[in-house]
């Protein structure tokens, strides 16, 4: 990693703490940390609709610059206003990083990189959109989405099967494999004892599959009358999820805390039993890590990327499949010893595995490796 303070141009459509999601939370820490390193961030993002937020702003060393949203089709962020700002100002910066092949804004860049010699990285946050339909993501993938991906000089992956996934559909673009970070002094276990209580955290949309976890939770609460859940995270399904828990007779064990800052997460984790996250897809949800990492003991589906990394740690389960989910939590919460053994294996994987500092470095080697390359 060369010592050289790199100009870097990062663009996203959503940014922690204003959205409070996967690839906001890594945008700004990867900033932040880049930022600390000695090189110059800016951050091309949107609104999201909030007109109250300034235009320009500077916030843990990286300067941010927001576009105004004119529209949300299927949670996707529509911001016109970044066409003319890399025009205008592209050529000074020495590398671009587009986060995720999914947004409007991502798509922009990538014409914009190969309409010029811009160095460019772009970091795969899951290859499959949770909120737009099937039939839709079909058309997109192997057109703009692939369009998006070979823009880059790099992909970044988190893991060797989404690394896979992309090669598999013909993308043949250099491919890096770089965990997602966490910070593992932040989220760390904190001594108290778990309530009974289990955790969701994640935006409430299909693709988390909340459903299923009321379905498996109302199964679960026959046995265990005791226990309560809590879902942290908001979006489109909230009202049809708050529904559907008066109707199966478990709205008073089920609490929807909404949006919670990312300094409030660790406490969470800690004092649940268990934290799950039934998705029907993923790429590495940042979330998983956190709640190993806090020693508390997960249950996921069994997505190819996510088994190798719960194994030892939690449980997988069949997606879709609400009474393995069940029975899985039930495992967990009548096992007080293995709950224990899967707290220490899964802090010990993420400690040993998924830092930040690594991840940023790495990252800076792949920027190093690309500008030398051009």
């Amino acid at each position: 990693m060369s010592d050289d303070n790199l100009r870097i141009l990062r663009v996203t459509g959503s940014i922690y703490p204003e959205v409070v999601g996967g690839v906001g939370l890594h945008v700004h820490h990867m900033s932040r940390v880049q930022t600390e390193m000695g090189h110059d961030v800016t951050v091309l993002t949107s609104d999201n609709g909030n007109r109250s937020l300034p235009r320009k702003e500077t916030r843990d060393g990286y300067r941010l610059l927001r576009h105004r949203e004119i529209a949300r089709p299927l949670d996707n962020t529509i911001i016109p206003g970044v066409i003319s700002t890399l025009h205008n100002d592209l050529d000074e910066y020495d590398v671009l990083h587009i986060h995720s092949h999914l947004y409007f804004c991502s798509n922009v860049a990538a014409l914009f990189s190969r309409l010029s010699s811009m160095p460019t990285v772009v970091t795969n946050h899951g290859l499959v959109s949770q909120t737009a339909p099937t039939w839709m993501q079909k058309v997109f993938n192997p057109t703009l989405g692939k369009f998006t991906f070979e823009a880059g000089d790099r992909i970044l992956c988190y893991t060797n099967t989404d690394k896979q996934r992309l090669q598999d559909r013909g993308i043949d673009t250099d491919i890096s494999v770089i965990p997602n970070g966490i910070d593992c002094s932040q989220f760390k276990p904190n001594g108290i004892e778990p309530q009974q209580q289990l955790l969701f955290v994640g935006r409430l949309k299909e693709g988390k599959g909340p459903h299923y976890l009321l379905d498996a939770f109302a199964d679960l609460v026959l046995e265990h009358p005791e226990l309560s859940l809590k879902l942290v995270g908001d979006g489109p399904l909230r009202d049809e999820l708050e529904q559907q828990t008066v109707s199966l007779g478990i709205a008073e064990q089920v609490e929807f805390l909404g949006e919670v800052p990312n300094d409030e997460l660790p406490k969470l984790y800690n004092e649940s039993l268990a934290f799950i996250l039934p998705s029907l897809s993923e790429g590495l949800p940042r979330t998983v890590l956190e709640a190993m990492v806090c020693e508390t003991p997960v249950i996921t589906t069994s997505l190819p990327q996510l088994k190798p990394i719960v194994n030892g740690a939690g449980v997988t389960v069949d997606p879709e499949n609400a009474a393995k989910l069940a029975e899985a939590m039930l495992k967990l919460i009548e096992d007080p010893p293995l709950r224990e053994k899967m707290g220490v294996e899964g802090r010990r994987k993420v400690t040993e595995n998924y830092s930040w500092q690594s991840t940023v470095e790495e990252t800076i080697g792949v920027y190093d490796q690309i500008l030398e390359n051009n």
